[in-house]
C-alpha cells in the first residue's frame, strides 16, 4: 500500500515521498527494525508473544496487546486503542523481537495503562478516513504558524498529527521559553472544528521529524535510524582536536552534532597513552611545554619556555620516558637529541601520472618578453575594432 502523498510509478515502484520518507506506509520504511527471528520456529509448548510493534507518522512507534489473537504480519494496517476513540497505524515487528524492544525500552507488557491493544485490521473506510485527515495536515499547518504570529506567540509550530478516526490532531511545537498558548487553543478549534492537543518538543526532535542532509552529503541520523538523542558536550570535539567553531559543530538543529560521540571512545582510548598537555619536561636547556599532539601518528611538539617559535617533535613513548626520568629528580640533557629522529623532508615532487600539469607551472613570473607581445597584440585588435566601427559610422 502507498499513501497519496508517495508518487508511484508504472511498475508500482516509488518516485519519491513528500513527507521524506515517513509517511507510514510500506515504501517509506523508517528505523524498521530487522526480523531475524521470523524463519525460527518456537520451542515446543511455547505461546506466541502477543506484543506488537506499531509505527506511526515520522517514526513515532507504540506497543500494543494483541488480545484477539490476530494474525498479524509485517506491513499490515491496523486499528489501535487510544485515549478517545482509535488510531490507525502499520505494524512493523511482531513476535519475540517485540518483547526485546519493550524489555530495552522498560515497557512491561502487563502494564494496562501505558500497554493498550489492537482492535482489528483496518478496514477500507478506516484506511479512507485516515487518508483524508492526513491531507488536511500541510494546509493546516501553513494556518497555524500563522495564527501564532498574529498572537505574537514566540514558538514555531513543526509538524501536526491526526488521529487515524480524524476526531484529534496533535500539534508539536519548538520554544525556547515557556509559551502560553490558551487562547491560541481557542483560535485553533474554533478554525478546524477538532479536538486540539499542544505536545512541546526539543530541538533534535524537530530535526528528527522534519529530516534534511548534513553537511556530510547523507540524510541526518536522527530522521533515518538514530533512536535516542544523548548530551553532546563541547569536549568532545576537544578530545578530537576539532576548532570550536560553532557553524561546523552545530547540526540543522542548532546544537551540537550527534556524530561527534561516534568516534569519542575510540579517540579517548588513544589518548591514554598520552601525556597530559600540562606536564612540562624538565631539560638542562630548559623547561618545555606542550603545544600539540598528533593522535593518528603518535607525535608530540614541545617547545622551551620563551623560545615559542621553535618546536621538537617527539614520540609519546619518548614524552613518558622523559617525565620518568624527571620523576627521579633527574633532567635529560635536551629534546633535540630526541627529535632529531623525526625530522622529514616535506619536499615532494610532482608525479605527473596521467598527463597532468605541473602545479607549480604558476609560480614562475611572466618572461618580459611574453609581456609585451601581449600588449603589442591587444593595441593592434583595439585600433582594427576602432577602424571597423569608424568605417561603419561613414
Amino acid at each position: 500500500m502507498a499513501c497519496n502523498s508517495c508518487t508511484t510509478a508504472k511498475d508500482g515502484q516509488p518516485k519519491g515521498c513528500k513527507s521524506n520518507g515517513t509517511c507510514g506506509t510500506d515504501n517509506c520504511n523508517k528505523l524498521t527494525v530487522f526480523d531475524w527471528l521470523a524463519n525460527m520456529s518456537l520451542p515446543n509448548g511455547q505461546e506466541p508473544f502477543k506484543g506488537v510493534e506499531v509505527r506511526y507518522k515520522n517514526g513515532r512507534k507504540l506497543y500494543y496487546k494483541n488480545t484477539e489473537n490476530l494474525a498479524l504480519s509485517i506491513g499490515d494496517i491496523v486499528a489501535t486503542q487510544a485515549k478517545t476513540g482509535h488510531d490507525i497505524g502499520m505494524v512493523t515487528l511482531t513476535g519475540e523481537l517485540v518483547r526485546v524492544q519493550m524489555k530495552r525500552k522498560k515497557i512491561n507488557i502487563e502494564d494496562a495503562e501505558n500497554v493498550l491493544k489492537i482492535y482489528r485490521k483496518a478496514s477500507q473506510k478506516d484506511i479512507d478516513i485516515w487518508s483524508k485527515s492526513r491531507e488536511k495536515e500541510e494546509p493546516m499547518k501553513v494556518k497555524a504558524r500563522q495564527f501564532a504570529i498574529d498572537l505574537n506567540l514566540k514558538m514555531k509550530i513543526s509538524d501536526i498529527e491526526y488521529q487515524g478516526d480524524g476526531s484529534k490532531a496533535t500539534f508539536y511545537y519548538t520554544a525556547e521559553e515557556r509559551v502560553d498558548f490558551r487562547e491560541l487553543i481557542k483560535v485553533f478549534a474554533r478554525e478546524f472544528r477538532t479536538r486540539i492537543e499542544m505536545r512541546q518538543v526539543g530541538f533534535r526532535q524537530e530535526a528528527a521529524r522534519l529530516g534534511g542532509i548534513g553537511s556530510c552529503g547523507r540524510e541526518l541520523c536522527c530522521s533515518t535510524w538514530l533512536t535516542d538523542f544523548r548530551s553532546v558536550s563541547t569536549s568532545a570535539a576537544r578530545y578530537q582536536q576539532l576548532s570550536l567553531n560553532p557553524l561546523k559543530l552545530a547540526g540543522q538543529c542548532g546544537k551540537l552534532k550527534c556524530c561527534l560521540n561516534y568516534e569519542l571512545d575510540a579517540y579517548q582510548d588513544a589518548l591514554k597513552s598520552f601525556p597530559k598537555k600540562e606536564i612540562k619536561l624538565y631539560t638542562e636547556k630548559g623547561a618545555a611545554v606542550c603545544q600539540k599532539t598528533d593522535i593518528f601518528k603518535g607525535l608530540m611538539w614541545y617547545a622551551y619556555e620563551g623560545e615559542w617559535m621553535n618546536w621538537h617533535i617527539i614520540t609519546t613513548e619518548q614524552a613518558n620516558e622523559i617525565i620518568a626520568i624527571n620523576k627521579k629528580k633527574q633532567k635529560v640533557a635536551s629534546l633535540e637529541e630526541y627529535a632529531s629522529e623525526h625530522l622529514e623532508d616535506t619536499k615532494t615532487e610532482f608525479e605527473n601520472v596521467v598527463g597532468q600539469d605541473s602545479l607549480t607551472r604558476f609560480d614562475n613570473p611572466k618572461s618580459k618578453k611574453k609581456r609585451k607581445n601581449n600588449r603589442n597584440r591587444n593595441k593592434n585588435r583595439n585600433k582594427n575594432r576602432n577602424q571597423k566601427q569608424n568605417a561603419k559610422k561613414n
